[in-house]
């Protein structure tokens, strides 16, 4: 395999993902002995005053990070993205109705897994187009009843973002919106008067896996089913400060450096957040610009919903597939084979992945594409 320079390789997995290179040489120093403690972060009790001060760091600066109200609790959990979605419905639903917004793989696993508490109703759906585009919000047909509506805000699989949350109550629905922002967490503000509950897995774009953020709006707490495990009760977990049962203590760590690498990142004038909205934004208009002007290569997406994060692309002849895998890995870019429900490329190009990653990329799609003429 081909490195740059004796350096790593361009990861452009979709998650477990790609991590800050400055996150995992930190975490590498501090792996044997935490900050004189004679421990690993991996040895210490998560009610020890070492660990404590880790996690109160991380829920600190995750919340200045995403510029979380402080109506909101932050709750760190386990799970994932499939556990979240029995752990909401058993919390929000009442064991009423809940509505869901259906735009890709994710949010068809969120609805089915939901039925099993509630009445799901599928408001709006774009099954027909074959996930390529996004339902106009003005079309779907929210409940007077809901609990609560859900969608998947950024599709990993489909490669379908919402660019920006709906807002519910111009729709005339008094229901919280329930977003899963898995994949695209901290690559872009959030406007939290839109949101009741968010929740995603670490391992895409904070960290590794093991670790559910789940943050959560005050007047929510408190309607769990009876049936709900008690450390899946939000409020059990809130009011015990994410430390009900033994949480992921590695993850929360991980993240916690991983944010604070994001607070220090800039482009221009803007910092954290709003520099790294820049980045994704430059990244994705690179990559999706080169694609939609080859001969090569195509985007079957609409342009407005297009991911920044997951880029999903096609050969138009499928007959190279395994040519141009079997190159790029060679030239030092991995993992950029399509989910196996989608088929073709994927690249993912969260917020570790540098902007030479992607015009390393470019790069090697292009000369690709040059000497298979």
């Amino acid at each position: 395999m081909t490195t740059r320079a004796g350096l790593r390789p361009y990861n452009f997995s979709a998650g477990p993902a790609a991590m800050p290179e400055a996150v995992l040489q930190r975490a590498a120093s501090e792996m044997l002995d935490w900050h004189g403690s004679g421990m690993s972060v991996m040895e210490m009790s998560h009610r020890g005053k070492e660990f404590g001060q880790i996690a109160t760091q991380a829920e600190a600066d995750l919340r200045t990070l995403l510029a979380v109200p402080e109506n909101f609790h932050i709750l760190f959990m386990q799970g994932g993205g499939l556990g979240e979605n029995a752990i909401a419905p058993l919390n929000l639903s009442r064991g009423t109705v809940a509505d869901f917004v259906i735009t890709g793989s994710w949010s068809i696993k969120s609805q089915k897994e939901a039925q099993r508490y509630c009445e799901t109703r599928i408001v709006a759906s774009n099954v027909s187009g074959k996930h390529t585009s996004l339902p106009e919000a003005a079309s779907w047909k929210l409940s007077d009843d809901a609990s609560y509506v859900h969608l998947c805000s950024n599709e990993t699989i489909n490669g379908i973002e919402f660019h920006e949350l709906p807002d519910l109550a111009a729709l005339g629905s008094k229901a919280p919106l329930v977003i899963d922002f898995s994949s695209h967490v901290a690559s872009r503000p959030v406007d939290w008067r839109r949101v009741g509950l968010a929740f995603g897995g670490a391992q895409k774009n904070l960290g590794p896996a093991g670790l559910t953020i789940v943050v959560v709006r005050d007047d929510l707490l408190g309607h769990a089913l009876e049936i709900c495990p008690s450390a899946f009760n939000y409020k059990t977990v809130a009011d015990n400060q994410s430390m009900y049962n033994t949480p992921p203590t590695w993850g929360i760590y991980m993240a916690g450096l991983t944010f604070q690498w994001l607070l220090q990142q800039t482009e221009g004038e803007a910092t954290g957040i709003a520099a790294m909205e820049l980045r994704n934004i430059a990244k994705a208009k690179l990559l999706y610009d080169f694609v939609d002007t080859s001969a090569l290569y195509e985007n079957r997406l609409a342009a407005d919903c297009r991911s920044r994060m997951n880029v999903p692309f096609f050969l138009r002849d499928e007959s190279r597939n395994e040519a141009f895998l079997a190159g790029a890995r060679e030239a030092g870019l991995l993992q950029l084979k399509g989910h196996k429900s989608v088929g073709g490329m994927r690249a993912s190009i969260y917020n570790a992945m540098p902007l030479e990653g992607v015009q390393a990329l470019v790069t090697y799609m292009r000369e690709f594409e040059r000497s298979h003429a």
